[in-house]
């Protein structure tokens, strides 16, 4: 078992998210950047949808009652076990009685500690991952007890396994296809849309992206319709949303865009601050981040 020393901020257990309730008004969830996630679980050999203790900005700090393998992918933290640094993008031997740091990030904003068997929590509706009113719990507390499946009385033998990751969320353009209102905005509004500069809001989270500008745009409310994750609305004043992982099923503000999966992944690796802009391309013939 694991100990929580220090809970981290907005640190929770994700998987790869909740699915078949969204009729219900259930969100996704899941971890926010899902390659990474899945890269730490490829760190020590699980299954991609195995749970993952995600953390952002400030990483928690875990005292090990047990020996592990661990990974630790997305943002760079540079991380400690007992006072000394250890890679990211490879597994890590953890001994019994050890303590696990994290500095903060140097780039991006969250990333994802898997261990060997995953991190067992409780299963509702299908997923582990954390969401209040879902779980009993919606984020890590100090002194909370983490366990996972798969333990060793003896220390593990390091895998050498390493995954080269290039810092894929340097960049500053969020690829996008058009969504359903899109081409009922003024082509004034489209053109602005498609070369402005957005600022991060502080009030950004797992649920939405809130993006700033000068612009003067706008759409109109639409009908009640069905949303999803990097669905991209604006409303009646101008504000621009991006909906992420924990986002409600539906909404009433025009959806002018729809990021791929890989931009999701990369907008959560934003911070409050940044700019970013939307790049247009076709559906059919994505390119590959």
């Amino acid at each position: 078992m694991i100990k929580v020393i220090a809970s981290g901020l907005h640190s929770s257990l994700q998987d790869l998210g909740r699915f078949g309730h969204r009729d219900c008004g259930v969100p996704i969830s899941g971890a926010m950047d899902l390659r990474s996630a899945a890269k730490a679980n490829a760190l020590v050999g699980n299954d991609a949808n195995a749970t993952v203790l995600e953390f952002m900005a400030s990483g928690p700090i875990l005292e090990f009652h047990e020996a592990a393998l661990i990974g630790i992918s997305g943002a760079i933290f540079s991380p400690k076990i007992d006072g000394q640094k250890v890679g990211m993008n490879t597994s890590i031997s953890v001994n019994e009685g050890s303590t696990l740091s994290f500095g903060s990030p140097s780039k991006g904003m969250r990333a994802y500690l898997a261990i060997k068997g995953g991190f067992t929590s409780e299963i509702m509706l299908g997923s582990s991952s954390y969401y209040s009113g879902i779980t009993k719990e919606a984020q890590l507390r100090k002194n909370d007890i983490l366990h996972f499946a798969q333990s060793n009385k003896k220390s593990p033998e390091t895998n050498r396994s390493e995954i080269n990751t290039e810092f894929r969320f340097d960049s500053n353009e969020i690829e996008v296809f058009k969504g359903p209102e899109f081409e009922l905005l003024p082509k004034s509004i489209q053109n602005k849309l498609k070369n402005t500069s957005f600022i991060i809001d502080t009030q950004s989270n797992r649920m939405a992206y809130w993006l700033e500008h000068s612009e003067d745009i706008s759409a109109k409310d639409i009908i009640t319709a069905p949303v999803q994750p990097g669905t991209v609305q604006m409303t009646p004043v101008g504000k621009v949303i991006v909906l992420m992982r924990d986002a409600q099923t539906t909404g009433g503000y025009a959806r002018i865009f729809q990021l791929t999966k890989n931009a999701v992944d990369l907008l959560a690796q934003k911070r409050a601050g940044e700019i970013v802009s939307f790049k247009m391309i076709d559906p059919l013939f994505p390119t590959h981040a």
